[in-house]
Protein backbone atom coordinates (compact mmCIF):
# COMPACT_ATOMS: atom_id res chain seq x y z
CA UNK A 1 0.00 0.00 0.00
CA UNK A 2 2.89 2.34 0.80
CA UNK A 3 4.28 1.79 -2.58
CA UNK A 4 1.07 3.22 -4.23
CA UNK A 5 0.64 6.09 -2.37
CA UNK A 6 3.31 7.97 -4.03
CA UNK A 7 2.03 8.05 -7.59
CA UNK A 8 -1.18 8.59 -6.46
CA UNK A 9 -0.19 11.65 -4.63
CA UNK A 10 2.16 13.03 -7.70
CA UNK A 11 -0.74 12.01 -9.72
CA UNK A 12 -3.23 14.11 -8.00
CA UNK A 13 -0.71 17.46 -8.05
CA UNK A 14 -0.22 16.63 -11.45
CA UNK A 15 -3.87 16.87 -12.41
CA UNK A 16 -4.06 20.33 -10.40
CA UNK A 17 -1.25 21.10 -12.28
CA UNK A 18 -3.13 20.36 -15.60
CA UNK A 19 -6.30 22.18 -14.57
CA UNK A 20 -4.86 25.23 -13.37
CA UNK A 21 -3.12 25.28 -17.23
CA UNK A 22 -6.68 25.02 -18.91
CA UNK A 23 -8.23 27.51 -16.16
CA UNK A 24 -5.49 30.28 -16.85
CA UNK A 25 -5.79 29.78 -20.53
CA UNK A 26 -9.23 29.72 -20.23
CA UNK A 27 -9.01 33.61 -18.63
CA UNK A 28 -7.68 34.46 -21.85
CA UNK A 29 -10.28 32.19 -24.48
CA UNK A 30 -7.22 30.20 -25.25
CA UNK A 31 -8.47 27.03 -24.14
CA UNK A 32 -10.37 26.39 -27.42
CA UNK A 33 -7.10 26.38 -28.86
CA UNK A 34 -6.10 22.63 -29.22
CA UNK A 35 -2.93 23.47 -30.26
CA UNK A 36 -2.29 25.01 -26.36
CA UNK A 37 -2.76 21.22 -25.07
CA UNK A 38 0.16 20.05 -26.26
CA UNK A 39 1.46 21.64 -23.45
CA UNK A 40 -0.45 19.21 -21.76
CA UNK A 41 1.90 16.74 -22.18
CA UNK A 42 5.02 18.34 -21.04
CA UNK A 43 3.13 18.62 -17.61
CA UNK A 44 2.27 14.75 -17.48
CA UNK A 45 5.25 14.14 -18.44
CA UNK A 46 6.82 15.95 -15.45
CA UNK A 47 4.67 14.58 -13.13
CA UNK A 48 6.07 11.28 -14.10
CA UNK A 49 9.43 12.22 -14.18
CA UNK A 50 9.34 13.08 -10.42
CA UNK A 51 7.21 10.20 -9.49
CA UNK A 52 9.41 7.61 -10.98
CA UNK A 53 12.67 10.07 -9.57
CA UNK A 54 11.40 9.55 -6.28
CA UNK A 55 10.54 6.24 -6.09
CA UNK A 56 14.24 5.52 -6.98
CA UNK A 57 15.30 7.51 -4.79
CA UNK A 58 13.01 6.15 -1.98
CA UNK A 59 13.09 2.25 -3.20
CA UNK A 60 16.25 2.15 -4.51
CA UNK A 61 17.30 -1.24 -3.06
CA UNK A 62 13.32 -2.42 -4.68
CA UNK A 63 13.40 -0.39 -7.54
CA UNK A 64 13.34 -1.75 -11.16
CA UNK A 65 12.33 -1.06 -14.56
CA UNK A 66 8.84 -2.76 -13.34
CA UNK A 67 8.44 -0.80 -10.48
CA UNK A 68 9.39 2.46 -12.28
CA UNK A 69 7.09 1.46 -15.25
CA UNK A 70 3.96 1.06 -12.62
CA UNK A 71 4.38 4.17 -10.81
CA UNK A 72 4.99 6.28 -13.91
CA UNK A 73 1.64 4.52 -15.04
CA UNK A 74 -0.87 5.02 -12.04
CA UNK A 75 0.87 8.39 -11.67
CA UNK A 76 -0.44 9.66 -15.37
CA UNK A 77 -3.65 7.60 -14.86
CA UNK A 78 -4.51 9.25 -11.96
CA UNK A 79 -3.66 12.44 -13.31
CA UNK A 80 -5.81 11.54 -16.75
CA UNK A 81 -9.01 10.66 -14.66
CA UNK A 82 -9.28 13.78 -12.49
CA UNK A 83 -9.08 15.66 -15.68
CA UNK A 84 -10.99 14.42 -17.43
CA UNK A 85 -13.04 14.58 -14.57
CA UNK A 86 -13.12 18.20 -14.36
CA UNK A 87 -13.13 18.55 -17.84
CA UNK A 88 -16.73 16.85 -18.41
CA UNK A 89 -17.68 19.39 -15.36
CA UNK A 90 -16.30 22.24 -17.07
CA UNK A 91 -17.91 21.26 -20.21
CA UNK A 92 -21.75 20.55 -19.23
CA UNK A 93 -21.91 22.64 -16.17
CA UNK A 94 -19.11 25.56 -16.02
CA UNK A 95 -18.89 26.73 -19.56
CA UNK A 96 -22.05 24.73 -21.68
CA UNK A 97 -21.16 26.52 -24.95
CA UNK A 98 -17.55 25.11 -24.22
CA UNK A 99 -17.32 22.38 -26.82
CA UNK A 100 -19.53 24.51 -29.51
CA UNK A 101 -16.79 27.15 -29.06
CA UNK A 102 -13.76 24.23 -29.15
CA UNK A 103 -15.26 22.43 -32.33
CA UNK A 104 -16.57 25.57 -34.12
CA UNK A 105 -14.50 24.88 -37.31
CA UNK A 106 -16.35 21.82 -38.13
CA UNK A 107 -19.79 21.88 -40.00
CA UNK A 108 -22.69 23.44 -38.33
CA UNK A 109 -24.66 19.55 -38.35
CA UNK A 110 -21.85 18.32 -36.49
CA UNK A 111 -23.60 17.10 -33.21
CA UNK A 112 -21.65 17.61 -30.32
CA UNK A 113 -21.42 14.62 -28.19
CA UNK A 114 -19.96 15.35 -24.81
CA UNK A 115 -19.67 11.58 -23.98
CA UNK A 116 -16.97 10.92 -27.64
CA UNK A 117 -15.30 14.54 -26.58
CA UNK A 118 -14.63 13.54 -22.71
CA UNK A 119 -13.48 9.95 -24.28
CA UNK A 120 -11.21 11.30 -26.58
CA UNK A 121 -9.51 13.47 -23.84
CA UNK A 122 -9.44 10.07 -21.74
CA UNK A 123 -7.46 8.38 -24.50
CA UNK A 124 -5.13 11.22 -25.41
CA UNK A 125 -4.40 11.82 -21.84
CA UNK A 126 -3.46 8.08 -21.44
CA UNK A 127 -1.45 8.08 -24.71
CA UNK A 128 0.63 10.60 -23.39
CA UNK A 129 0.93 8.92 -20.26
CA UNK A 130 2.01 5.55 -21.53
CA UNK A 131 4.50 7.42 -24.45
CA UNK A 132 5.56 9.86 -21.34
CA UNK A 133 6.03 6.47 -18.86
CA UNK A 134 8.34 4.68 -21.59
CA UNK A 135 10.58 8.06 -22.44
CA UNK A 136 11.28 8.74 -18.47
CA UNK A 137 11.79 5.14 -17.60
CA UNK A 138 15.14 5.34 -20.44
CA UNK A 139 16.24 7.90 -17.83
CA UNK A 140 16.20 5.59 -14.42
CA UNK A 141 16.75 2.28 -16.03
CA UNK A 142 19.69 0.36 -15.15
CA UNK A 143 22.07 0.35 -17.74
CA UNK A 144 23.65 -3.64 -18.32
CA UNK A 145 25.64 -2.07 -21.08
CA UNK A 146 29.33 -3.82 -21.00
CA UNK A 147 31.49 -0.62 -21.51
CA UNK A 148 29.63 1.58 -18.30
CA UNK A 149 32.25 -0.52 -15.97
CA UNK A 150 35.25 1.61 -17.66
Amino acid sequence: MKKISLPVRFGLVTSAVLIAYFLILSMFNKHINPAFSFFNAVITAFGVYEAVRLSKLQYSNDFSYGEGFKTGIVTGFVATFFFTTFFLFYSTEISPGFLAELLGGFSREFVVDIGMVTFIVAVMGLATTVVATLAVMQLFKNSRNILQNR
